[in-house]
């Protein structure tokens, strides 16, 4: 079987004979349903892809059908003019970037369709191209623009790259692009006699106030019921088209077909992206999984998201307080580049997802999809958090481990602290109570997020109150209660009281209640008690 790793060209996956999972069905819905639209989806998920699909199918390439649900869709296979806008493969940190971007794809539609020698900007300019189109083919244009945001995560949060206006005033190139954007897309609501098909793709949801600014809106579907299997690949789809390198990598990792399933599950599955909560593997690490027959970190391992590192450092919240919590879907769908509000950058680039909806109150639970994400993003975090720990961290964490499948909670104690006593520089800097008690619970939160081998619960909700910590482990629970400046002995009658222990009451393996007390003072752990 040959894997299109790195391929989005409709064509070339057609032609050369990789395999392709079937997604005709859903792109004649979208071509046939409605006109102007938009989809986010995080990087790698194969936007692209959906793109060279609609463009062949709206050039009426009926061949590269055959034996795809489109060929008994489509029975008029009409031709259109089709315009498309790739802003992938551009540094927009270079001045003038964009417009040379957008003057390049005008400069080859005119050749093509004509200039208007009055039109002077590039909107205009595009609009003649758009109304030419139309006039000269008889059929109305098909727009696709891949990656639409690009131009913006490029230069987000970089104050220092402007342009020097005339005033003497400065333009940051995050707002000078935003504002090229908006010229350029409002022309769509000038030209709409002349668009058939519009469809932008990105990372990032728009809001009323981006570049969207005078553009008739377009239908989100992002989070549409029926679009939620668009790009990436279904669990269904999985085991129907690589059933047999599915057994290939069983075999080689020495387990049952049932448990590489299970384990493909866990490493790449989990992405949901509405209400249908239908489970999306990432595309990009299946194939490559498939293909390598290894499981890897491929998707984080391709790009580091560090623009959402720097938002994190921003703002006042830290990872462990963003995930695993319930919130309105107008907190995390909209997006505006905002560094004290990093959460819809983080769901919509993919390193969190719904995992849960309460129709009820209409919010949605958000958290990490899967393991490859967890723990990419929980290291990056954590490298930088502990930079200056001067430990081996793949020998500290086999330690940590070895000590919690054993049930050697002073050996594991022991970990904890000597890692605490390498980063309390960080602590000595927080005066407030509040902020030195957060220090220690996100600390925790990272040491035990990067073991990653096990269920790992940071403030797990109960009926009674919030669980500060829980460790699942195949032998071994453990339930952590964490107090500052207080007692160890509060904080384990705490975990007593609130009955934090009774969804264990049945489970057989072994039960740790675990009260630790930090001091302020000490800029470590003063003192635990196990029960």
């Amino acid at each position: 079987m040959k894997y299109p790793i790195g391929i989005q060209t409709f064509e070339t996956i057609i032609k050369d004979g990789f395999v392709y999972v079937d997604k005709t069905a859903l792109v004649y819905k979208l071509a046939t349903e409605g006109r102007i639209y938009f989809l986010s989806r995080p990087r790698r998920f194969g936007k692209s892809l959906l793109l060279s699909t609609l463009d062949s199918y709206f050039r009426g390439r009926k061949e590269l059908f055959k034996g795809l649900a489109m060929e008994k869709l489509e029975t008029e296979w009409k031709e259109y003019p089709v315009l498309r806008i790739d802003f992938n493969g551009c540094n927009f940190t270079d001045k003038g970037e964009l417009e040379n971007r957008l003057v390049s794809n005008i400069s080859s539609w005119e050749k093509q369709y004509g200039r208007c020698s009055n039109s002077q900007s590039l909107g205009d300019r595009f609009r003649y191209i758009l109304e030419q189109a139309h006039l000269q083919t008889g059929h109305k244009a098909v727009v696709l623009i891949d990656e639409y945001d690009k131009p913006l995560l490029d230069v987000i949060d970089q104050p220092h790259l402007c342009y020097l206006l005339e005033d003497g005033s400065r333009m940051s190139f995050e707002e000078h692009n935003r504002n090229v954007l908006k010229g350029f897309y409002s022309v769509f609501k000038l030209a709409d006699e002349h668009l058939r098909f519009v469809l932008l793709t990105g990372v990032t949801k728009f809001s009323q106030i981006s570049v969207f600014s005078g553009f008739n809106q377009p239908k989100d579907i992002s989070s549409a019921k029926e679009y939620e299997a668009l790009c990436g690949i279904t669990k269904e789809e999985m085991l129907s088209v690589f059933p047999h390198s599915i057994e290939e990598l069983a075999s080689s990792y020495e387990v049952s077909y049932e448990e590489m399933v299970q384990m493909l599950t866990k490493k790449y599955d989990g992405y949901h992206f509405g209400k249908g909560m239908v489970d999306i593997f990432n595309p990009f690490s299946l194939l490559n999984c498939l293909s390598f027959q290894d499981l890897r970190d491929y998707w984080f391992a391709s790009g580091t998201p560090t623009y959402l590192v720097q938002l994190l450092q921003h703002c006042n919240e830290n990872i462990n307080e963003l995930v695993g919590r319930y919130y309105e879907a107008s907190e995390f769908v909209n997006y505006k580049a905002d560094v004290e509000k990093p959460l819809p950058m983080i769901y919509q680039s993919g390193y969190l997802t719904i995992k849960g909806f309460n129709p009820r109150r209409n919010t949605y639970l958000l958290d990490f999809p899967n393991e490859e994400v967890r723990q990419g993003f929980v290291d990056v975090l954590a490298s930088g958090y502990f930079k200056e720990r001067g430990l081996n961290t793949s020998s500290w964490l086999n330690d940590v481990s070895d000590y919690l499948e054993a049930g050697d909670i002073e050996r594991f104690m022991k970990k904890m602290t000597s890692l605490l006593a390498s980063v309390t520089y960080r602590f000595q800097q927080k005066n407030d109570p509040i902020d030195c008690e957060r220090y220690f619970h996100y600390t925790f939160f990272l040491i035990l997020q990067m073991i990653g081998k096990y269920n790992t619960m940071a403030e797990k909700e109960t009926s009674e109150g919030r669980i500060d910590c829980v460790i699942e482990c195949p032998g071994h629970v453990y339930i952590l209660e964490f107090k500052l400046d207080g007692s160890a002995e509060s904080a384990l009658r705490q975990i007593e009281e609130k009955g934090y222990a009774k969804p264990y009451a049945s489970d057989p393996r072994p039960l740790h209640l675990l009260g630790v007390n930090f001091s302020s003072q000490m800029g470590n752990i003063e003192k635990y008690l196990v029960k």
